[in-house]
């Protein structure tokens, strides 16, 4: 290989870890089954190494593929980050970080702080209620808005 071409594949844009989360989120999101919100989460280990749980909104497994309620806020679906904490087997003394389509609501925030270890939540899209941002901030929880990644 040529040192000219050696040196455009070094120099070329290579997405960050936080952004390939936030795309596999994403991805995940395309899962749901809920008709009003499609929200993916991916869980993973601080140094970005390991994928620890990965989770989307919709019902329980075994269920139907859909909402039990049409109202907005109480559809019945299990939240993205709901599943992703019962899918992660990690101790708690495992650091994490969160990467979620739409910032968490309170209650999943709460998850998300009873998971343990949760050092960093980013998320891409707004939630209609912010609460949750007072809430992971209180327990040092940071927390940040991101753009995925586009080529």
């Amino acid at each position: 290989m040529s040192t000219s071409t050696t040196k455009k594949k070094a120099s070329r844009e290579r997405p960050s870890f936080p952004s390939v989360y936030m795309a596999l989120a994403h991805t995940l999101a395309l899962r749901s089954t809920c008709h009003r919100l499609q929200v993916g989460t991916v869980i993973t280990s601080t140094d970005f190494r390991k994928v620890l749980a990965i989770g989307y909104n919709g019902n329980a497994t075994g269920l139907h593929n859909g909402c039990d309620r049409e109202e907005p806020g109480n559809c019945g679906c299990l939240h993205s980050e709901e599943n992703a904490v019962i899918n992660c087997d990690a101790p708690r003394f495992t650091e994490k970080v969160a990467f979620v389509t739409h910032l968490p609501c309170v209650q999943c925030a709460k998850r998300l702080i009873n998971l343990g270890n949760v050092k960093k939540v980013y998320y891409h899209q707004d939630y209609r209620v912010r609460d949750s941002l007072d809430v992971l901030k209180e327990v040092g929880i940071e927390v940040e808005k991101m753009e995925p990644y586009k080529k």
